[in-house]
């Protein structure tokens, strides 16, 4: 309340300034809300696709070591060094409540420089389910960078929230009252100065 000067102007301003404050506390409110109802539902997501990445990753190392040993390790790793490298990132965009979400997915370009007569059947189905393997964690990847931009934005969200419920609008409500009570004693002493200025004047009609 230091340097408030109790007028009309200055009331109406802060109450300007507390209904802006009320409807910024209910509009941040809301997107706290909708954050936190995201967040959990990617966290549900995470759950289940963490769970197929593991059991992909399990069925493509069964895969590889049946290879080998079919095969043999040596010729294996010799026809895995035949795949050139040809892979890309690609990231798809979207937005929750301004936050700006990415999830990422991979196109696979690689090309096998080995033909059928070099490998069997198994070593097929394990370089399928290598890939299918490596996607389940990229994709899991960008759902841990999303669950960690949702929850420093949730994080910010509330502190806000709670600047405005517990600190601003009080402050200003405070400050409300302050002038109310100073604009009514001032009115009071109107009153009681225009009052003893008739009585005054009727005494010496």
């Amino acid at each position: 309340m230091e340097g408030v000067k109790p007028t009309r102007m200055q009331l109406l301003e802060i109450r300007k300034r507390r209904l802006l404050a009320v409807k910024g506390h209910e509009l941040l409110s809301q997107k706290r809300d909708a954050l936190i109802s995201n967040f959990f539902e990617i966290i549900k997501n995470r759950k289940e696709k963490r769970e197929e990445m593991e059991r992909k990753i399990k069925e493509a190392f069964e895969s590889f070591i049946e290879a080998e040993m079919l095969m043999g390790e040596r010729q294996v790793r010799a026809l895995a060094e035949g795949i050139k490298e040809g892979r890309d990132i690609k990231a798809e965009k979207k937005n929750i409540m301004g936050v700006p979400i990415i999830n990422f997915s991979i196109e696979d370009r690689a090309i096998a420089s080995y033909g059928m007569l070099d490998t069997t059947s198994n070593l097929y189905e394990a370089i399928n389910r290598g890939k299918e393997a490596l996607d389940a964690i990229v994709e899991v990847a960008g759902i841990e960078g999303s669950i960690q931009k949702l929850g420093k934005e949730i994080e910010k969200t509330k502190r806000r929230v709670n600047a405005l419920e517990h600190i601003f609008i009080p402050k200003l409500e405070g400050t409300i009252a302050y002038i109310e009570r100073q604009l009514e004693e001032r009115e009071r002493e109107d009153f009681f100065r225009r009052k003893r200025m008739k009585t005054f004047m009727e005494q010496h009609d």
